[in-house]
C-alpha cells in the first residue's frame, strides 16, 4: 500500500489543483453575466480599503504571535527583527511546494541566534495552532442545532494542543529531523512545551478573526447580507481557510480556499456575487502580504543604515 501511495503522491497536488481549477472556472463561466454587471460605489471601495487594512494588520499580529510561540521555548529575538523575518518570508508560501516560507524562517532566526531546535519546532507549531484556532472558530460560529457535536470537536481541538499530545509529535519530528540531517547530537533538536500554549492559541484565534473580518468587509462591498448571516460567513471562511492551510500542494491555499468557501456558501448567496467576493478577497490578501514583506524589507534597510522609520 505504501509503495502505491509513493507512486501517486507526486501527482496528488496536481490532481487537487486541477479539480479546484475546473470547479472555479466552471462556476465563473456559469455566472459570468452576473459578475459582469457588478458595479462598485464609494461605500464598496471604502469596505475594500478597510478589508485591506485589517488583513495587513492580521499579518503583523500573526508575526507577534509567532514570537510568542518562540518564548514558549524560552527563546527570544528582538520583536522588530522577528517581525521583519516573519513578514519577509511569509510571501514565499506562494512558491511551489508551500514550504519555502518555513525554510526561510527557520534559517533566518537561526542566523539571528535562535537555536535550531526551537526555531524548527516554533515554525512547525505555528500552523498547527492556526489550524486549531480556525477549527475552533468554525465550530463556535456553526449552526446551533449541532451543539453537542460542536462541543465534542472543540474539546478534541483544545486537547490536541496540550503538551501531552504535542510533545510526542515534536519528539517524533525530532527523530525524523535527526535521520534526515544525520545528526550525531539529537538533543540539539529536543525542545518541548512545558505548559499549555494558551496565549499563542488565543493569539492565533485573534489572527483568524481579523482575517475573517477582512473577508466580511470584502463580501459587504460586493454583496448584501444580514447580521444573522455573519456567523455562517465566518464559519465557512474559517473552514475554507483551514483546508487551504492543511491540503498539500496548494501554495498559500490557492484554489482550495476559494473552492471550499464557494461550495459552503453558494446555496445561501448569489454564486456570481459570492465568487467575485472570494476572488477579490484573495487579491486583497496577496496585496496585504506583499505590502507587509515590502515594509519589512524597507524597514530592515533603514535599520541597517541606522535610519529607522518606525
Amino acid at each position: 500500500m505504501k509503495k502505491i501511495l509513493s507512486i501517486f503522491k507526486p501527482y496528488l497536488r496536481w490532481l487537487i489543483l486541477g479539480l479546484t481549477a475546473f470547479f472555479l472556472v466552471h462556476t465563473l463561466k456559469k455566472n459570468w453575466a452576473e459578475i459582469a454587471e457588478i458595479q462598485m460605489n464609494s461605500r464598496g471601495w471604502l469596505c475594500l480599503l478597510l478589508a485591506f487594512t485589517i488583513t495587513t494588520t492580521a499579518h503583523f499580529w500573526s508575526g507577534c504571535v509567532w514570537l510568542l510561540i518562540l518564548r514558549e521555548f524560552n527563546q527570544t529575538i528582538k520583536q522588530r527583527s522577528g517581525l521583519q523575518i516573519y513578514l519577509k518570508t511569509n510571501i514565499a508560501k506562494y512558491l511551489p511546494g508551500n514550504i519555502w516560507h518555513f525554510y526561510g524562517r527557520i534559517t533566518a532566526i537561526n542566523k539571528a541566534g535562535v537555536s535550531l531546535g526551537p526555531a524548527t519546532v516554533s515554525v512547525l507549531l505555528e500552523p498547527l495552532l492556526m489550524a486549531s484556532a480556525a477549527l475552533a472558530i468554525a465550530l463556535i460560529t456553526a449552526q446551533q442545532k449541532y451543539w453537542g457535536l460542536q462541543i465534542l470537536c472543540l474539546l478534541v481541538v483544545l486537547t490536541g494542543v496540550h503538551p501531552r499530545i504535542l510533545n510526542p509529535v515534536v519528539n517524533h519530528l525530532r527523530k525524523v529531523k535527526c535521520k534526515v540531517t544525520s545528526s550525531e547530537n539529537p538533543s540539539v533538536f529536543y525542545y518541548q512545551l512545558e505548559r499549555y500554549p494558551l496565549r499563542p492559541f488565543l493569539g492565533e484565534m485573534g489572527f483568524v478573526i481579523l482575517r475573517g473580518m477582512g473577508f466580511l468587509l470584502t463580501a459587504l462591498a460586493l454583496m448584501p447580507f444580514s447580521p444573522q448571516q455573519i456567523p455562517l460567513l465566518v464559519s465557512a471562511y474559517s473552514l475554507g481557510w483551514l483546508l487551504g492551510l492543511i491540503v498539500p500542494g496548494a501554495p498559500g491555499g490557492l484554489g482550495v480556499f476559494e473552492a471550499t468557501t464557494l461550495a459552503l456558501l453558494e446555496s445561501h448567496f448569489s454564486p456570481g456575487l459570492l465568487l467575485s467576493s472570494i476572488a477579490c478577497y484573495r487579491v486583497i490578501s496577496i496585496l496585504a502580504e506583499t505590502c507587509g514583506a515590502l515594509f519589512a524589507g524597507i524597514d530592515q534597510h533603514f535599520v541597517e543604515n541606522h535610519k529607522p522609520i518606525i
